[in-house]
């Protein structure tokens, strides 16, 4: 190996320290807890950003981090380590469940001019709050009247400014409904074709804010009817999945339902929570 590709290969190698730093600004900013056997993932993760900075390794990076008392690349670090995997209709009971059982037992308990308020608490790319607004209007279609509401923020400025352009490929929208497609999707031409994007009324529909859910508390006014907040807790250690429900349950009406994914589990974690269904909990 010569000289240079010496030096490059160092480059990319994370010492134990640095390797502790990176981990620990990560969970103490995000709750995300990243393990050993992450320690590759990492690294492919970074090497961009330590080439994009001109730097001399990944644990140099880690100083770099550590020194920015704007907090900019703290985000940027976050983001880099955050999966961000969603799509449309993922765990589609959850959307059936919701709009079929859930809002009319609600209804006969709200006011006719009141909304149904509905937060995606992780929206990531915005497929999972796009199809919370697609299922309202058909909702609304079928029943004149009916308003709805929706939230949807994420830790990642970057997701969510790629999520308020409502632009995705044909091979994430393959698993939508065709009608769906029809009524909400508007095809791309020239530059953008095989690409599609949300129409204007349903980008519209939804509200984007950023949202770190380890803050102590979150810029949401109304009480929320639904809140999704799906396949996170697995990244969250036992206290802090903990102390984000117990935040998201003080932002949840009284008659409220709190969804999770299909492989997190909330039984025993909060006193008085109730599975209603497999990923839908209530307050008892």
């Amino acid at each position: 190996m010569s000289p240079q590709a010496e030096l490059m290969a160092d480059r990319f190698v994370v010492s134990e320290i640095g390797f502790r730093l990176l981990t620990s600004i990560v969970r103490q900013y995000s709750g995300i807890c990243v393990g050993d056997d992450k320690r590759q993932l990492l690294i492919n993760r970074l090497r961009r950003r330590v080439v994009e900075l001109n730097l001399s390794s990944i644990d140099d990076y880690g100083r770099y981090v550590s020194a920015d008392a704007s907090g900019v690349e703290i985000e940027t670090l976050v983001d880099l380590m955050t999966t961000n995997h969603t799509g449309f209709f993922r765990e589609a009971e959850h959307f059936s469940l919701v709009f079929d059982l859930l809002v009319p037992k609600m209804r006969s308990m709200m006011s006719a001019e009141e909304p149904f308020r509905l937060w995606s608490s992780a929206s990531a790319s915005g497929e999972e709050p796009y199809t919370l607004a697609m299922v309202a209007a058909e909702a609304a279609r079928r029943q004149p009247g009916l308003k709805f509401s929706i939230l949807a923020s994420d830790i990642s400025r970057r997701m969510i400014e790629v999520a308020r352009r409502g632009l995705y490929s044909m091979q994430s929208v393959e698993v939508v409904p065709k009608d769906f497609l029809h009524r909400y999707f508007e095809r791309g031409v020239g530059p953008q074709e095989g690409r599609c994007r949300l129409r204007r009324a349903v980008r519209e529909s939804v509200l984007f804010q950023r949202i770190n859910l380890l803050d102590r508390e979150y810029p949401v006014g109304h009480r929320q009817h639904v809140i999704f907040c799906r396949n996170v807790m697995i990244y969250f250690d036992v206290d802090t999945r903990r102390a984000v429900v117990e935040r998201l349950l003080s932002h949840l009406h009284p008659s409220g339902y709190l969804v999770v994914g299909y492989s997190e589990s909330l039984l025993g974690l909060i006193p008085g929570l109730q599975s209603v269904h497999h990923g839908i909990y209530t307050r008892s």
